[in-house]
């Protein structure tokens, strides 16, 4: 399996700006800028993008697993908050942390905890990202 996505830019790193389009087509020509990944500006970034990355294949590694565990999610919510910090001179994504909160009929805390981490490990963005990766799991009713 391959999946695609275009990037270009046009000017200095600082007054410039981009568009990022992927195959799709859910994001197409959409703006990006170094205001919007250091400051405030309108568009996304790279990180931004690994974020939201990250939260979807994470929960969709948990509804997984739990229904090959005989489970199924009534509802699952993730937030991932990455950091990116200065080491050694150079930008670098240190940290990705997961809340999840999720509505599981008939689980146990314990299991639904053992899941969630099995989901944190194994999900394909954890599997290639280079930074710390930390969880709050917890059922909701």
């Amino acid at each position: 399996m391959q999946r695609k996505a275009n990037a270009r830019w046009q000017g200095t790193v600082k007054e410039g700006s981009g568009t990022l389009s992927v195959q799709s087509g859910v994001l197409t020509d959409t703006p990006y800028s170094f205001v919007a990944r250091f400051g405030d500006g309108k568009g996304t970034n790279p990180e931004e993008l690994i974020a939201a990355a990250h939260a979807g294949c994470f929960t969709m590694a948990l509804s997984f697993m739990l229904n090959g565990s005989g489970f199924t999610a009534e509802a699952i919510d993730t937030e991932a908050t990455l950091t990116m910090d200065q080491v050694n001179g150079n930008w670098t994504i240190t940290a990705i942390h997961l809340t999840t909160r999720a509505r599981v009929p008939e689980i146990d805390a314990a299991k639904f905890a053992e899941t969630a981490n099995n989901a944190k490990a194994n999900c394909p963005v954890s599997r290639v990202l280079n930074a710390t990766i930390t969880l709050d799991a917890a059922l909701v009713a």
